[in-house]
Protein backbone atom coordinates (compact mmCIF):
# COMPACT_ATOMS: atom_id res chain seq x y z
CA UNK A 1 0.00 0.00 0.00
CA UNK A 2 1.48 3.75 -0.44
CA UNK A 3 -0.69 4.93 2.19
CA UNK A 4 -1.84 3.76 5.54
CA UNK A 5 -4.11 5.88 7.87
CA UNK A 6 -2.23 6.81 10.85
CA UNK A 7 -5.39 9.14 13.11
CA UNK A 8 -8.78 10.15 12.75
CA UNK A 9 -9.72 12.61 15.03
CA UNK A 10 -12.86 14.07 15.74
CA UNK A 11 -14.30 17.16 13.30
CA UNK A 12 -10.66 16.96 11.66
CA UNK A 13 -9.88 15.46 8.33
CA UNK A 14 -8.00 11.99 8.70
CA UNK A 15 -4.56 12.38 7.92
CA UNK A 16 -2.30 9.73 6.22
CA UNK A 17 1.58 9.04 6.23
CA UNK A 18 3.05 8.54 3.04
CA UNK A 19 4.10 4.61 3.08
CA UNK A 20 7.38 3.52 0.86
CA UNK A 21 6.03 2.95 -2.63
CA UNK A 22 5.00 7.14 -2.40
CA UNK A 23 5.86 9.39 -5.23
CA UNK A 24 9.21 11.50 -5.00
CA UNK A 25 8.47 15.10 -3.47
CA UNK A 26 5.23 14.64 -1.98
CA UNK A 27 5.49 15.47 1.77
CA UNK A 28 1.96 14.51 2.92
CA UNK A 29 -1.52 13.95 2.00
CA UNK A 30 -4.96 14.79 3.85
CA UNK A 31 -8.43 13.46 3.35
CA UNK A 32 -11.28 15.71 1.81
CA UNK A 33 -14.24 14.99 3.99
CA UNK A 34 -16.44 17.02 1.10
CA UNK A 35 -14.82 14.65 -1.79
CA UNK A 36 -14.03 11.70 0.28
CA UNK A 37 -10.58 11.73 -1.74
CA UNK A 38 -6.89 12.25 -0.79
CA UNK A 39 -5.16 14.94 -1.51
CA UNK A 40 -1.91 15.42 -1.85
CA UNK A 41 0.98 18.27 -0.79
CA UNK A 42 4.08 19.04 -2.18
CA UNK A 43 6.32 21.87 -1.90
CA UNK A 44 7.14 24.27 -4.60
CA UNK A 45 10.24 23.51 -7.22
CA UNK A 46 10.41 27.13 -7.79
CA UNK A 47 9.74 29.38 -4.93
CA UNK A 48 10.95 33.40 -4.09
CA UNK A 49 13.98 31.61 -2.08
CA UNK A 50 15.14 28.86 -4.51
CA UNK A 51 14.55 31.04 -8.17
CA UNK A 52 16.83 33.69 -10.05
CA UNK A 53 18.91 35.48 -6.98
CA UNK A 54 19.42 38.33 -9.60
CA UNK A 55 16.15 38.39 -10.61
CA UNK A 56 14.79 39.41 -7.68
CA UNK A 57 17.59 42.45 -7.93
CA UNK A 58 16.17 43.65 -10.78
CA UNK A 59 13.72 47.07 -10.41
CA UNK A 60 12.21 49.08 -12.85
CA UNK A 61 10.08 51.86 -11.79
CA UNK A 62 8.70 53.57 -14.56
CA UNK A 63 6.52 50.82 -14.30
CA UNK A 64 6.73 50.12 -10.63
CA UNK A 65 4.75 50.50 -7.80
CA UNK A 66 3.31 54.38 -8.71
CA UNK A 67 1.96 52.77 -11.62
CA UNK A 68 0.48 49.40 -10.33
CA UNK A 69 -1.49 52.07 -7.99
CA UNK A 70 -2.41 54.37 -11.05
CA UNK A 71 -3.95 51.03 -12.51
CA UNK A 72 -5.76 50.30 -9.53
CA UNK A 73 -6.92 54.11 -9.15
CA UNK A 74 -8.24 53.89 -12.50
CA UNK A 75 -10.25 50.83 -11.97
CA UNK A 76 -11.96 52.08 -9.15
CA UNK A 77 -13.05 55.39 -10.72
CA UNK A 78 -14.93 53.26 -13.30
CA UNK A 79 -15.98 51.03 -10.31
CA UNK A 80 -17.92 54.52 -9.13
CA UNK A 81 -15.63 54.54 -6.11
CA UNK A 82 -15.33 58.56 -5.13
CA UNK A 83 -11.77 60.38 -5.61
CA UNK A 84 -11.47 64.19 -5.40
CA UNK A 85 -10.33 64.04 -9.52
CA UNK A 86 -12.15 62.56 -12.06
CA UNK A 87 -9.03 60.95 -14.27
CA UNK A 88 -5.79 59.76 -13.77
CA UNK A 89 -2.96 61.33 -15.96
CA UNK A 90 -0.28 59.45 -16.65
CA UNK A 91 3.52 61.49 -17.07
CA UNK A 92 5.46 58.37 -16.27
CA UNK A 93 6.50 56.83 -19.32
CA UNK A 94 7.74 57.97 -22.76
CA UNK A 95 4.79 56.51 -24.70
CA UNK A 96 3.84 58.99 -27.37
CA UNK A 97 0.58 57.11 -28.94
CA UNK A 98 -1.20 56.48 -25.72
CA UNK A 99 -0.79 59.93 -24.63
CA UNK A 100 -2.40 60.82 -27.79
CA UNK A 101 0.23 61.70 -30.78
CA UNK A 102 -0.32 61.03 -33.69
CA UNK A 103 1.40 58.30 -35.99
CA UNK A 104 2.53 58.99 -38.89
CA UNK A 105 0.56 58.61 -42.05
CA UNK A 106 3.40 57.05 -44.39
CA UNK A 107 4.73 54.82 -42.17
CA UNK A 108 1.36 53.28 -41.42
CA UNK A 109 0.21 53.32 -45.06
CA UNK A 110 3.63 51.01 -45.82
CA UNK A 111 2.70 49.20 -42.66
CA UNK A 112 -0.93 48.47 -44.05
CA UNK A 113 0.28 47.52 -47.46
CA UNK A 114 3.32 45.08 -46.34
CA UNK A 115 0.57 43.31 -43.72
CA UNK A 116 -1.78 43.06 -46.36
CA UNK A 117 -0.45 43.00 -49.79
CA UNK A 118 -3.99 43.13 -51.54
CA UNK A 119 -3.94 46.42 -50.96
CA UNK A 120 -1.38 47.47 -53.41
CA UNK A 121 -4.48 47.19 -55.98
CA UNK A 122 -5.86 50.02 -54.01
CA UNK A 123 -5.59 53.38 -55.43
CA UNK A 124 -6.16 54.94 -52.35
CA UNK A 125 -2.49 54.65 -51.42
CA UNK A 126 0.52 56.52 -52.68
CA UNK A 127 3.08 54.99 -55.60
CA UNK A 128 5.78 55.91 -53.05
CA UNK A 129 4.16 53.95 -50.31
CA UNK A 130 3.39 50.87 -52.30
CA UNK A 131 6.96 50.90 -53.73
CA UNK A 132 8.25 50.79 -50.17
CA UNK A 133 5.98 47.89 -49.59
CA UNK A 134 6.98 46.08 -52.36
CA UNK A 135 10.83 46.38 -51.57
CA UNK A 136 10.45 45.53 -48.19
CA UNK A 137 7.99 42.34 -49.16
CA UNK A 138 10.53 40.89 -51.79
CA UNK A 139 13.26 40.98 -49.43
CA UNK A 140 11.33 38.41 -47.01
CA UNK A 141 10.65 35.20 -46.75
CA UNK A 142 8.10 34.11 -49.19
CA UNK A 143 7.07 37.71 -49.73
CA UNK A 144 5.19 37.89 -46.05
CA UNK A 145 6.44 40.00 -43.09
CA UNK A 146 4.61 37.11 -41.33
CA UNK A 147 8.22 34.84 -41.85
CA UNK A 148 11.64 35.09 -39.88
CA UNK A 149 14.02 37.22 -41.09
CA UNK A 150 18.09 36.57 -41.07
CA UNK A 151 18.88 36.75 -37.37
CA UNK A 152 21.02 40.49 -38.01
CA UNK A 153 17.94 41.51 -39.80
CA UNK A 154 17.01 41.94 -43.07
CA UNK A 155 19.85 42.70 -45.62
CA UNK A 156 17.82 45.61 -47.23
CA UNK A 157 16.93 47.24 -44.14
CA UNK A 158 20.60 47.09 -43.28
CA UNK A 159 21.55 48.78 -46.18
CA UNK A 160 19.45 51.41 -45.71
CA UNK A 161 20.11 51.93 -42.10
CA UNK A 162 24.03 52.40 -43.36
CA UNK A 163 22.97 54.84 -46.02
CA UNK A 164 20.98 56.83 -43.12
CA UNK A 165 23.90 57.38 -40.72
CA UNK A 166 25.93 58.08 -43.74
CA UNK A 167 23.96 60.62 -44.36
CA UNK A 168 23.23 61.92 -40.90
CA UNK A 169 27.14 61.54 -40.24
CA UNK A 170 28.42 63.79 -43.01
CA UNK A 171 29.45 60.91 -44.98
CA UNK A 172 31.43 58.99 -42.48
CA UNK A 173 31.22 55.32 -44.56
CA UNK A 174 28.98 52.82 -42.31
CA UNK A 175 29.22 48.94 -42.75
CA UNK A 176 26.00 47.57 -43.41
CA UNK A 177 27.73 44.08 -42.04
CA UNK A 178 27.93 46.59 -38.88
CA UNK A 179 24.59 46.83 -38.39
CA UNK A 180 22.46 44.81 -35.96
CA UNK A 181 18.67 45.19 -36.39
CA UNK A 182 17.20 44.71 -32.79
CA UNK A 183 14.02 44.60 -31.06
CA UNK A 184 13.97 48.21 -29.99
CA UNK A 185 17.24 49.93 -28.49
CA UNK A 186 16.55 47.88 -25.39
CA UNK A 187 17.52 44.52 -26.72
CA UNK A 188 20.70 45.80 -28.77
CA UNK A 189 21.73 47.40 -25.39
CA UNK A 190 21.49 44.18 -23.41
CA UNK A 191 23.04 42.08 -25.85
CA UNK A 192 26.25 44.13 -25.72
CA UNK A 193 25.89 43.87 -21.66
CA UNK A 194 25.78 40.13 -21.91
CA UNK A 195 29.04 40.14 -24.33
CA UNK A 196 30.65 42.18 -22.13
CA UNK A 197 30.03 40.61 -18.90
CA UNK A 198 32.39 37.97 -17.46
CA UNK A 199 34.65 37.42 -14.44
CA UNK A 200 34.58 37.15 -10.48
CA UNK A 201 34.89 39.23 -7.31
CA UNK A 202 37.36 41.75 -7.92
CA UNK A 203 37.54 40.92 -11.72
CA UNK A 204 33.79 41.10 -12.35
CA UNK A 205 32.67 43.24 -15.32
CA UNK A 206 31.75 47.16 -14.29
CA UNK A 207 29.87 49.35 -16.61
CA UNK A 208 29.68 52.84 -15.79
CA UNK A 209 26.12 54.50 -15.79
CA UNK A 210 25.16 57.78 -15.51
CA UNK A 211 23.23 59.04 -12.36
CA UNK A 212 20.55 59.78 -12.37
CA UNK A 213 19.89 56.92 -15.41
CA UNK A 214 17.35 55.03 -17.01
CA UNK A 215 16.45 51.94 -15.44
CA UNK A 216 16.92 50.01 -18.16
CA UNK A 217 20.59 49.73 -17.26
CA UNK A 218 20.38 49.23 -13.44
CA UNK A 219 18.01 46.63 -14.24
CA UNK A 220 19.79 44.49 -17.08
CA UNK A 221 23.15 45.25 -15.14
CA UNK A 222 21.65 43.34 -11.75
CA UNK A 223 20.50 40.22 -13.98
CA UNK A 224 23.77 40.07 -15.14
CA UNK A 225 25.17 40.14 -11.98
CA UNK A 226 27.57 42.55 -13.36
CA UNK A 227 28.65 45.48 -10.88
CA UNK A 228 27.10 48.82 -11.31
CA UNK A 229 29.80 51.89 -11.61
CA UNK A 230 27.71 55.28 -10.64
CA UNK A 231 28.95 59.10 -12.40
CA UNK A 232 26.91 61.79 -11.54
CA UNK A 233 25.98 64.35 -14.06
CA UNK A 234 26.19 67.60 -13.31
CA UNK A 235 22.64 69.52 -12.41
CA UNK A 236 24.04 72.89 -11.63
CA UNK A 237 25.60 72.52 -15.60
CA UNK A 238 22.11 71.68 -17.05
CA UNK A 239 22.62 67.80 -16.17
CA UNK A 240 26.32 67.87 -18.11
CA UNK A 241 29.07 64.94 -18.33
CA UNK A 242 32.04 66.27 -16.62
CA UNK A 243 35.69 64.09 -16.98
CA UNK A 244 36.52 64.63 -13.42
CA UNK A 245 33.67 62.95 -12.55
CA UNK A 246 34.41 60.04 -14.66
CA UNK A 247 38.07 59.64 -13.39
CA UNK A 248 36.63 59.97 -9.83
CA UNK A 249 34.30 57.12 -10.34
CA UNK A 250 36.86 54.91 -12.07
CA UNK A 251 39.55 55.62 -9.90
CA UNK A 252 36.87 53.97 -7.31
CA UNK A 253 35.62 51.25 -9.03
CA UNK A 254 38.98 49.91 -10.03
CA UNK A 255 39.14 49.29 -6.40
CA UNK A 256 36.95 46.45 -6.39
CA UNK A 257 35.54 45.89 -9.74
CA UNK A 258 37.03 45.73 -13.64
CA UNK A 259 35.18 48.05 -14.88
CA UNK A 260 35.35 47.57 -19.80
CA UNK A 261 32.30 49.92 -20.57
CA UNK A 262 30.74 53.91 -20.56
CA UNK A 263 27.26 53.99 -21.25
CA UNK A 264 26.36 57.44 -22.60
CA UNK A 265 22.73 58.38 -23.04
CA UNK A 266 22.77 61.42 -25.28
CA UNK A 267 19.77 63.38 -25.48
CA UNK A 268 19.26 62.75 -22.22
CA UNK A 269 16.94 60.16 -20.40
CA UNK A 270 15.47 60.98 -17.43
CA UNK A 271 16.75 64.56 -17.66
CA UNK A 272 16.43 65.92 -20.90
CA UNK A 273 20.19 67.38 -21.68
CA UNK A 274 21.82 67.46 -25.04
CA UNK A 275 25.64 66.87 -24.74
CA UNK A 276 27.74 69.51 -26.52
CA UNK A 277 30.05 68.62 -29.35
CA UNK A 278 33.17 69.43 -26.93
CA UNK A 279 32.06 66.83 -23.89
CA UNK A 280 31.41 64.16 -26.30
CA UNK A 281 35.13 64.70 -27.75
CA UNK A 282 36.07 64.53 -24.22
CA UNK A 283 34.22 61.68 -23.03
CA UNK A 284 35.87 59.86 -26.09
CA UNK A 285 39.50 60.83 -25.43
CA UNK A 286 38.83 59.46 -21.92
CA UNK A 287 37.53 56.05 -23.18
CA UNK A 288 40.29 55.80 -24.93
CA UNK A 289 43.18 56.92 -22.37
CA UNK A 290 41.14 54.00 -19.88
CA UNK A 291 40.47 51.50 -22.39
CA UNK A 292 36.96 51.69 -21.83
CA UNK A 293 34.38 50.12 -24.80
CA UNK A 294 31.81 53.22 -25.45
CA UNK A 295 28.05 52.36 -25.63
CA UNK A 296 26.18 55.17 -27.03
CA UNK A 297 22.43 55.49 -26.58
CA UNK A 298 21.18 57.74 -29.12
CA UNK A 299 17.46 57.33 -29.51
CA UNK A 300 16.26 60.55 -29.05
CA UNK A 301 18.42 61.97 -31.57
CA UNK A 302 16.16 63.65 -33.52
CA UNK A 303 14.17 65.81 -30.59
CA UNK A 304 16.14 68.66 -29.68
CA UNK A 305 14.20 71.47 -28.96
CA UNK A 306 16.52 74.02 -27.09
CA UNK A 307 18.34 77.15 -29.02
CA UNK A 308 22.34 76.69 -29.56
CA UNK A 309 21.73 72.75 -28.95
CA UNK A 310 22.74 70.32 -31.67
CA UNK A 311 22.60 66.13 -31.61
CA UNK A 312 26.16 64.88 -31.92
CA UNK A 313 26.71 61.50 -33.26
CA UNK A 314 29.53 60.04 -30.83
CA UNK A 315 30.18 58.05 -34.49
CA UNK A 316 30.49 61.00 -36.26
CA UNK A 317 32.56 62.87 -33.68
CA UNK A 318 34.87 59.75 -33.00
CA UNK A 319 36.15 59.80 -37.02
CA UNK A 320 36.36 63.44 -37.31
CA UNK A 321 38.71 63.15 -33.91
CA UNK A 322 41.17 61.15 -36.80
CA UNK A 323 42.42 57.71 -36.84
CA UNK A 324 43.79 57.62 -33.34
CA UNK A 325 40.27 57.61 -32.11
CA UNK A 326 38.29 55.92 -34.88
CA UNK A 327 40.85 53.26 -35.49
CA UNK A 328 40.67 51.72 -31.60
CA UNK A 329 37.78 53.46 -30.03
CA UNK A 330 35.01 50.40 -29.81
CA UNK A 331 31.36 52.12 -29.67
CA UNK A 332 28.19 50.27 -30.09
CA UNK A 333 25.57 53.09 -30.77
CA UNK A 334 21.63 52.54 -30.87
CA UNK A 335 18.31 54.10 -32.39
CA UNK A 336 15.21 53.02 -32.08
CA UNK A 337 11.58 53.56 -34.00
CA UNK A 338 10.01 54.27 -30.00
CA UNK A 339 11.04 57.95 -29.69
CA UNK A 340 11.63 61.29 -31.58
CA UNK A 341 8.99 61.99 -34.03
CA UNK A 342 8.26 58.54 -34.75
CA UNK A 343 6.18 57.41 -31.05
CA UNK A 344 5.95 53.86 -32.78
CA UNK A 345 7.06 51.94 -29.37
CA UNK A 346 4.83 48.88 -29.95
CA UNK A 347 6.12 47.69 -32.98
CA UNK A 348 9.81 47.51 -31.03
CA UNK A 349 11.80 48.41 -33.95
CA UNK A 350 15.75 49.47 -33.41
CA UNK A 351 18.86 48.96 -34.92
CA UNK A 352 22.45 48.93 -33.01
CA UNK A 353 25.90 49.62 -34.85
CA UNK A 354 29.08 48.04 -33.94
CA UNK A 355 32.60 49.64 -34.43
CA UNK A 356 36.09 48.43 -34.32
CA UNK A 357 34.72 45.25 -32.65
CA UNK A 358 36.99 42.44 -32.77
CA UNK A 359 35.92 40.18 -35.78
CA UNK A 360 36.03 37.08 -33.23
CA UNK A 361 33.63 38.90 -30.71
CA UNK A 362 31.71 39.70 -33.73
CA UNK A 363 31.27 36.24 -34.85
CA UNK A 364 29.84 35.60 -31.10
CA UNK A 365 27.21 38.53 -31.09
CA UNK A 366 25.96 36.96 -34.55
CA UNK A 367 25.47 33.75 -32.94
CA UNK A 368 23.59 35.16 -29.67
CA UNK A 369 21.26 36.83 -31.89
CA UNK A 370 20.57 34.37 -33.56
CA UNK A 371 19.27 32.41 -30.61
CA UNK A 372 16.37 34.70 -30.58
CA UNK A 373 16.04 33.58 -34.44
CA UNK A 374 15.14 37.29 -35.59
CA UNK A 375 13.83 40.84 -34.49
CA UNK A 376 9.80 41.39 -34.96
CA UNK A 377 9.72 41.74 -39.08
CA UNK A 378 7.52 44.51 -39.18
CA UNK A 379 9.52 46.38 -36.20
CA UNK A 380 12.55 46.31 -39.24
CA UNK A 381 9.93 47.34 -41.08
CA UNK A 382 9.00 50.50 -39.58
CA UNK A 383 12.89 50.98 -39.01
CA UNK A 384 13.65 51.08 -42.49
CA UNK A 385 10.66 53.57 -43.17
CA UNK A 386 12.32 55.74 -40.37
CA UNK A 387 15.79 55.90 -42.35
CA UNK A 388 14.05 55.50 -45.87
CA UNK A 389 11.35 58.18 -45.30
CA UNK A 390 10.17 60.08 -48.73
CA UNK A 391 12.11 61.93 -50.59
CA UNK A 392 11.60 65.65 -52.14
CA UNK A 393 9.52 65.16 -55.52
CA UNK A 394 7.85 62.03 -54.08
CA UNK A 395 3.56 61.97 -53.10
CA UNK A 396 3.63 61.71 -49.65
CA UNK A 397 6.95 63.96 -48.87
CA UNK A 398 5.26 67.14 -48.26
CA UNK A 399 2.64 65.47 -45.87
CA UNK A 400 5.11 63.42 -43.99
CA UNK A 401 7.22 66.70 -43.14
CA UNK A 402 4.32 68.75 -42.19
CA UNK A 403 3.80 65.99 -39.96
CA UNK A 404 7.08 65.51 -38.67
CA UNK A 405 7.71 68.88 -38.45
CA UNK A 406 3.93 69.74 -36.51
CA UNK A 407 4.98 66.84 -33.95
CA UNK A 408 8.29 68.36 -32.93
CA UNK A 409 7.61 71.85 -32.99
CA UNK A 410 4.93 70.64 -30.37
CA UNK A 411 7.12 68.79 -28.27
CA UNK A 412 9.18 71.89 -28.53
CA UNK A 413 6.61 74.24 -27.06
CA UNK A 414 5.80 71.62 -24.13
CA UNK A 415 9.00 71.39 -23.15
CA UNK A 416 9.39 75.47 -22.63
CA UNK A 417 5.61 75.24 -20.88
CA UNK A 418 7.11 72.69 -18.35
CA UNK A 419 10.43 74.00 -17.68
CA UNK A 420 7.99 77.74 -17.48
CA UNK A 421 5.59 76.73 -14.77
CA UNK A 422 7.75 74.43 -12.95
CA UNK A 423 10.11 77.29 -12.19
CA UNK A 424 6.98 79.68 -10.64
CA UNK A 425 6.63 77.08 -7.69
CA UNK A 426 8.24 77.64 -4.40
CA UNK A 427 10.74 74.30 -3.90
CA UNK A 428 11.03 73.05 -7.32
CA UNK A 429 13.84 73.56 -9.38
CA UNK A 430 13.98 72.69 -13.47
CA UNK A 431 16.62 72.45 -15.97
CA UNK A 432 15.86 73.60 -19.32
CA UNK A 433 14.39 70.57 -21.57
CA UNK A 434 17.49 70.94 -23.88
CA UNK A 435 16.05 67.38 -25.75
CA UNK A 436 14.18 64.09 -25.25
CA UNK A 437 10.87 63.89 -23.99
CA UNK A 438 11.37 64.34 -19.98
CA UNK A 439 11.75 66.64 -17.42
CA UNK A 440 13.56 65.79 -14.11
CA UNK A 441 12.91 68.85 -11.51
CA UNK A 442 14.74 68.88 -8.21
CA UNK A 443 12.04 69.28 -5.00
CA UNK A 444 12.51 70.73 -1.85
CA UNK A 445 11.07 68.45 0.89
CA UNK A 446 10.46 69.29 4.48
CA UNK A 447 12.33 67.64 7.81
CA UNK A 448 8.81 66.31 8.79
CA UNK A 449 7.99 64.98 5.50
CA UNK A 450 11.28 63.29 5.03
CA UNK A 451 11.17 61.84 8.54
CA UNK A 452 7.71 60.20 8.08
CA UNK A 453 8.66 59.04 4.68
CA UNK A 454 11.80 56.80 6.10
CA UNK A 455 9.07 55.49 9.02
CA UNK A 456 7.35 54.36 6.61
CA UNK A 457 9.88 52.32 4.73
CA UNK A 458 9.79 54.70 1.78
CA UNK A 459 12.35 57.25 0.16
CA UNK A 460 11.26 60.50 0.57
CA UNK A 461 10.61 61.19 -2.99
CA UNK A 462 8.18 57.73 -3.28
CA UNK A 463 6.09 59.02 -0.40
CA UNK A 464 5.38 62.48 -2.34
CA UNK A 465 4.65 60.94 -5.57
CA UNK A 466 2.38 58.48 -4.17
CA UNK A 467 0.63 60.94 -2.43
CA UNK A 468 0.30 63.30 -4.99
CA UNK A 469 -0.98 60.19 -7.34
CA UNK A 470 -3.51 59.68 -4.64
CA UNK A 471 -4.87 63.31 -4.25
CA UNK A 472 -4.27 64.73 -7.95
CA UNK A 473 -4.87 61.53 -9.70
CA UNK A 474 -0.89 62.83 -11.32
CA UNK A 475 1.29 59.83 -11.68
CA UNK A 476 5.01 61.04 -11.81
CA UNK A 477 8.07 58.59 -11.18
CA UNK A 478 10.28 59.31 -7.82
CA UNK A 479 14.11 60.38 -8.73
CA UNK A 480 15.25 57.75 -6.50
CA UNK A 481 14.00 55.19 -9.52
CA UNK A 482 16.57 56.86 -11.49
CA UNK A 483 19.54 57.49 -8.84
CA UNK A 484 20.05 60.80 -7.69
CA UNK A 485 22.62 62.41 -5.15
CA UNK A 486 22.14 61.54 -1.47
CA UNK A 487 20.11 64.03 0.12
CA UNK A 488 18.12 65.20 -3.37
CA UNK A 489 15.33 64.51 -4.01
CA UNK A 490 13.24 64.86 -7.90
CA UNK A 491 10.69 63.42 -10.06
CA UNK A 492 10.25 62.88 -13.66
CA UNK A 493 7.59 63.63 -16.18
CA UNK A 494 7.58 63.30 -19.35
CA UNK A 495 6.03 65.94 -21.80
CA UNK A 496 3.61 63.84 -24.09
CA UNK A 497 1.10 64.75 -22.79
CA UNK A 498 -1.64 66.88 -25.19
CA UNK A 499 -0.86 70.63 -23.89
CA UNK A 500 -4.11 71.43 -22.46
CA UNK A 501 -3.83 68.00 -20.36
CA UNK A 502 -0.13 68.73 -19.68
CA UNK A 503 -1.08 72.30 -18.26
CA UNK A 504 -3.78 70.83 -15.95
CA UNK A 505 -1.18 68.69 -15.16
CA UNK A 506 1.54 71.66 -14.47
CA UNK A 507 -1.07 73.05 -12.62
CA UNK A 508 -2.36 70.53 -9.94
CA UNK A 509 1.85 69.49 -9.53
CA UNK A 510 1.90 73.18 -8.97
CA UNK A 511 -0.91 73.06 -6.33
CA UNK A 512 0.01 70.07 -4.46
CA UNK A 513 3.69 70.78 -4.27
CA UNK A 514 2.51 73.98 -2.16
CA UNK A 515 -0.06 71.94 -0.36
CA UNK A 516 2.39 69.39 0.36
CA UNK A 517 4.97 71.75 1.79
CA UNK A 518 2.83 74.02 3.83
CA UNK A 519 0.77 70.57 5.49
CA UNK A 520 4.67 69.31 6.68
CA UNK A 521 6.39 72.36 7.77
Amino acid sequence: RVFTERENVRGCPRTYRIGSSALSGISGVAHDKMTDKAVFTRDKVLTIHTMNPTVKKVEYAVRGPIVQRAVQIEKELKEGVKKPFTEVIKANIGDAHAMGQQPITFFRQVLALCSYPELLKDNMFPEDAKNRARRILQACGGSSIGAYSASQGIECVRQDVARYIECRDGGVPCDPDNIYLTTGASDGIVTMLKLLVCGEGPTRTGVMISIPQYPLYSAALAELAAVQVNYYLNEDKCWSMDVSELERSLSEARKYCNPKALCVINPGNPTGQVQSRQCIEDVIRFAAKEHLFLMADEVYQDNVYAEGCQFHSFKKVLFEMGPQYSNTVELASFHSTSKCYMGECGFRGGYMEVINMDPEVKAQLTKLVSVRLCPPVPGQALMDLVVNSPKPGEPSYNNFMKERTATLSLLAEKAKLTKEILNTVPGITCNPVQGAMYSFPKISLPEKAIKEAKALGQAPDMFYCMKMLEETGICLVPGSGFGQKEGTYHFRMTILPPTDKLKILLAKVKEFHQKFTKQYS
